[in-house]
Formats: C-alpha cells, structure tokens, sequence
C-alpha cells in the first residue's frame, strides 16, 4: 500500500508546510495488485468445450487491461489502475467441494473478488455463502432463474442473463420460422439448469402458440451420463416434431453423434439453447439445419458482428489459441470487463482506490459495452444482467472451412425479460405484459 502526497508547491521549504500538505490534501491510496479468484471446469466433461475456453476468453482480457492494450472504452491500464492477479480454480467436484474452496479463497487466500462459475447447481450453493462472508461475486454463465427470483443477493452479481431469455428467445424462433409446429417435447439434464429451461419453454410456447401441447413424455437424463440410446428411441418415437435441448457441453455432443446415426435430425425439429460449442467441436460433422443458440450474441453467432471489441477479441483469440472463441469465452471475458468498469467508476467517484463496497455500489445498474452489445444490470436489484439473444439455424461454411449459422434472428431484452422486480413466470403466465417484439 502507496501513499502518494500531492503537495501544490513545487519545493518543501519547511516542516511546517510539509505537516501542512498532510493537514489539508486527500491522500490518494493506490493499489498495486487485486487478486482475483476465477473459478472454471479445468478438468473433467466440462472443460474441453467449456471450462477451458472460458479461462481462455478471462486470461486474453486479462492481460490486455493489464498492459493496457484493451481497445476503447476499455484501454485505460489495469482496475483502477491495479494488475489483476488471477487464481485460477477448477470447478468440478460438486456444491459442496466449490463452497469449501471459496471459504478458503476469501479466508486464508484473501481474495479482493470471485469472478466465474457454469454450473447452475455451484452458482445456487455459492451465492449464499458470497452473502454470508461479504465477498464481492460476479457469475459468468449459470443460468437458473432462482439465483434472483428466489432471494436477492447484496455481493452477487450475474453478467450473463438467466435461462429464461434462453427459452423465450428458443420459443419466438419456433413460432416465427415454423408456426405450423404445434407439438414439442424436450431432453434437458435433470438438474436446475435443464429444468428451468424446459419449464420456461413450455410456459412461453403456450403463450406465442396458442394450441400447442407438450409432451407428457420429456427426456430428463442424469447430467453427463453420456448414452442416451433409450431417450433417442423415445423422442424418435414421440409424435411432437419440435424437440427442445439445454444440453451443454460433452451431453450435447454426445447425444448428436448418437442420435445423426439413427436419422434423428431428419425427422425432428432439433433447438439447442446452449449447444454452439458443440458445433465447433464436431466441426463439419456437425449436422446442418440445427436450431441453435449461444445464450446470446455470443460465440457462432457472433462471428459475422464487426463491433470494435468483438473484432479485436476475435483476432486476439485466434492468434493466441489457434481457435475462435465460444460462448463462454465470451462471458467469463464480460465478467471481467463488467469488473473493471465497476472498478474504475468507483474509483472515479471516490478518487481513491475503493473499497469492495464502493464496487459493489458502483456496479449495481450497470450498463456496460461488451463485445457485440450493452449489457444492462436491470434486474435483480442491479445486480443481474439483460441481453439480446438469438437463434440461427447450423450452417457449414465450406469455402470458410468454419462452422456457422444462417437465418439468425435476434430477440432484443425487452421481449424475452420480465420487467424488473417482476417473477418470469408470473409474467410469462399473464401473456408478457409490456414486452417490445420487432
């Protein structure tokens, strides 16, 4: 810790003078170092397509705020001017192992922030214990709409939206490109993640498409149990056309192998919400014609989007990784813009280096640029995020040698979100009062 005496004479002339300055300047306190825990899958299932692209896309912007080579509005050096030191955490093993590994982070490792986290089930066990040890927490990917909708957290902040817009976003595309589809079922791993998401669906559809009728037979498979022979028989055999997915990482991947060899794609109307990572993993074995999302203008969908920010990460990206960015590339590295911006509106109104409880005052309402849009924290007390998300259908780009998307169309927040301190499925229910569709 630095103090820094800004003395307005440009010579000390005297003791008297000197006690002076201390008398009646505001000393400046600086910072050299925030240490920040970063927690994602390192090992296990969800690494490869998830876990690690997500350290990937954190450690890139990292480094350029570091070094102060970000682009605007983010080429200013460092958090309030300090370099982050990030910790970097696996996340596989369970809620339990994850709050134990956060206590020791803030208790023993002193950490100034936790930035991180993809499983549903981790961000539900750690948001109580962020509260309990005062510990300044910005998720970057979870989705369940009960982290918010349940109990609203004081240090816990969501850059990226819940799965409610996920859902909406998912619903809206099938009512638009097939109105005539009025049968659906689902396959959604059988935790908050895939139930919400299927819950969400089946409310919105009800409501964009009178006459519909769900399944009573959805698929709720165990998380990462890897054979779904059984679930692919009875989805084939199921007469709703429209067959609706939240799985993530190696269960999608798995289940399209599995299902592209019995045919399966052929017959049904496939919607992935969060299975752009897949794409890139199969590369051109991946089917094309596939309804796909990237929980927002993230990753596929983003490829084509020329902002500034989304340009350079791009380019930054390929270069150091000999890969293009997924979605979780993408919001672990708005988690850390989102932190800077807090860190650095804090310190502008302190005009000091602040305090946790300045950030969390400065980030609470955020509206933040990231890579392809402003991200607006308008729910949740101002502490969770709203965004656009879209939909494409899966498209190999043969002279580009690339996987992506045609026919995307994007669903602005104020058509997918409720209003703020409005429960989603109140809102969905009453037929979504107030919400702005192009």
């Amino acid at each position: 810790m630095k103090i820094k005496i800004f003395n307005k004479t440009t010579k000390i002339v005297s003791a008297t003078m000197l006690a002076a300055t201390f008398m009646f300047a505001s000393p400046a306190i600086s910072k050299d170092t925030v240490k920040v825990g970063i927690v994602s899958f390192l090992t296990g299932p969800a690494a490869g397509v998830f876990g690690v692209p997500a350290k990937q896309g954190a450690q890139i912007v990292i480094d350029a705020i570091n070094n102060g080579t970000m682009p605007a509005p983010y080429n200013t050096k460092g958090f309030a001017g300090a370099k982050m030191n990030p910790v970097f955490s696996d996340e596989s093993g369970g809620g339990t192992k994850q709050v134990g590994l956060f206590r020791d982070f803030v208790e023993k490792q002193k950490v100034d922030a936790m930035i991180g986290y993809i499983s549903s089930g981790n961000c539900m066990a750690i948001g109580p214990i962020a509260d309990e040890l005062k510990m300044l927490t910005v998720f970057s990917t979870c989705g369940t709409p009960r982290l918010y909708e349940e109990k609203l957290r004081t240090h816990v902040f969501r850059t990226q939206a819940n799965a409610v817009g996920d859902s909406m976003a998912a619903a809206k595309y099938i009512v638009d490109m097939y109105p005539n589809e009025k049968n659906y079922t689902g396959i959604n791993q059988n935790y908050a993640w895939g139930q919400d998401s299927y819950k969400f669906f089946e409310l919105a559809m009800a409501q964009l498409s009178p006459g519909s009728k769900g399944s009573d037979k959805p698929q709720f498979p165990k998380l990462f149990v890897g054979q779904y022979g059984t679930e692919i028989s009875a989805l084939s055999l199921d007469k709703a056309k429209v067959v609706h997915s939240s799985f993530w990482n190696g269960d999608i991947e798995a289940f399209t192998l599995q299902a592209m060899v019995r045919g399966f794609f052929q017959k049904k109307i496939f919607v992935s919400s969060v299975g752009g990572s897949a794409v890139d993993a199969l590369d051109k074995k991946f089917p094309d014609g596939i309804v796909m999302g990237t929980r927002g203008n993230v990753g596929l969908l983003a490829r084509d989007d020329k902002s500034p920010l989304n340009v350079w990460f791009i380019k930054e990206y390929k270069k150091r990784f000999n890969a293009l960015p997924l979605g979780p590339s993408y919001q672990y590295a708005r988690s850390i813009l989102a932190y800077k911006f807090a860190m650095d509106k804090a310190m502008a109104k302190a005009g000091s280096f602040p305090t946790q409880d300045q950030v969390i005052a400065a980030m609470k309402n955020i509206k933040f640029k990231s890579f392809t849009e402003t991200i607006s924290m308008a729910r949740g007390g101002g502490h969770q995020a709203v965004h656009s998300v879209g939909y494409g259908l899966t498209k190999y780009n043969k002279k580009g040698k690339t996987p992506g998307a045609e026919k995307v169309k994007m669903y602005g927040p104020e058509c997918i979100y409720p209003p703020a301190g409005t429960k989603s499925e109140d809102w969905i229910n009453a037929g979504m009062p107030g919400a702005k569709c192009n």
